[in-house]
């Protein structure tokens, strides 16, 4: 009966993604961030932190693994799909793609990375400058592909995804006690990533990006990975990670109200992830799921990349039970919800 339910609700956001699919005035998805958007650059890139191989992408198309951190799409394939652009989004180092490909969505993401450099440091993965640099490059392919006129026209209308910044605290600032922690308080390290991200964002609108959202971070306490850390408190989600998200959080809001009062001509939103998935996480049946504080790959605790691969026989059978496919990052399911979540609230002024 409960697999039923999962299967029901499943389909239901999928009735609703079709609802949505109508001509909308975005011609093109552009996204930058970390793994919970990483549509597979990482392959390309020689570090530790990959998602190419099974059980990696097994609910995907085909069941191929992409370099998903999911079993199968992630909330900006879902996105895409609810624009009635396309049902995924190619990463731009992925040599079977081409501009053509690109020139209705591109994913720049890095798993693993940061806002701050030292965070992409720590794995060896793209930094956060980096993927902007990629994206000019873009730019100049798109104009050499369809045009000016029309690339201008893409670039203007086109929709910026942003998911970043967990990282930044779970792998560099908590993680290292002679690193970022000895130099900032909790506080001046929020403040110097929003000072990042500010530049980030700055820079993209003087290349023309003018639909810009820039997503907040996820109750990072409750992550499997964490909870398992959590063990002399009974693996319970640690709230001071969550604190410091809700506190992050506020600030980017605040970003958004001031970008949007000093930038002409643009839209920014702020998506907030929080809530939905805190709500999912303490209240799991009413979204149809049954497992929250472990994940389905592996034990459930602590497996993620190399670890939750097809030698560990203890990976669950139907992902849709479980709010989080590896120790770090959600499953499908999840991201449908989250997607569905993001397109009806902070995202619904982009379409017509």
């Amino acid at each position: 009966m409960k697999a039923e339910k999962a299967i029901n609700w499943f389909f239901l956001v999928h009735i609703l993604f079709q609802f949505l699919k109508i001509h909308a005035k975005v011609p093109a998805i552009i996204v930058f961030g970390d793994s919970s958007v990483d549509a597979g650059n990482n392959n390309a890139i020689s570090t530790l932190l990959k998602s190419n191989f099974e059980p990696y992408g097994r609910d995907f198309f085909g069941g191929k693994a992409t370099g998903r951190f999911s079993n199968g799409r992630i909330p900006t394939d879902f996105i895409s799909e609810a624009f009635g652009i396309k049902p995924i989004i190619p990463a731009y180092l992925d040599p079977t793609y081409t501009i053509e490909d690109f020139a209705t969505g591109v994913c720049f993401a890095s798993a693993g990375t940061g806002y701050d450099n030292a965070t992409s440091k720590v794995l060896s993965v793209i930094p956060f400058w980096k993927e902007l640099e990629y994206y000019k490059q873009y730019q100049k392919d798109l104009r050499s592909y369809l045009g000016n006129e029309k690339a201008n026209e893409v670039i203007r209308e086109a929709l910026y995804l942003l998911s970043i910044g967990t990282n930044d605290f779970l792998e560099n600032y908590f993680l290292f006690p002679n690193g970022r922690s000895s130099q900032f308080s909790i506080e001046e390290y929020q403040e110097f990533l929003v000072g990042i991200a500010r530049n980030f964002v700055t820079q993209l609108y003087s290349l023309g990006g003018r639909k810009i959202s820039i997503g907040g971070l996820p109750p990072m306490g409750c992550l499997p990975l964490e909870r398992a850390t959590n063990f002399l408190s009974g693996g319970e989600c640690i709230e001071k990670y969550n604190d410091v998200a809700k506190q992050f959080n506020q600030k980017l809001i605040g970003l958004v109200k001031e970008l949007n009062m000093k930038l002409v001509g643009s839209s920014f939103v702020y998506s907030d992830p929080y809530g939905l998935l805190y709500d999912m996480i303490q209240n799991p049946s009413t979204y149809g799921f049954e497992d929250v504080a472990v994940a389905c790959c592996g034990t459930g605790f602590f497996e993620m990349g190399y670890l939750c691969d097809m030698m560990n026989h203890f990976t669950c059978k139907d992902a849709n039970k479980y709010v989080f496919w590896d120790s770090f990052h959600p499953t499908e399911k999840t991201n449908a919800i989250v997607a569905d979540h993001a397109v009806k609230g902070s995202l619904a002024q982009f379409l017509v």
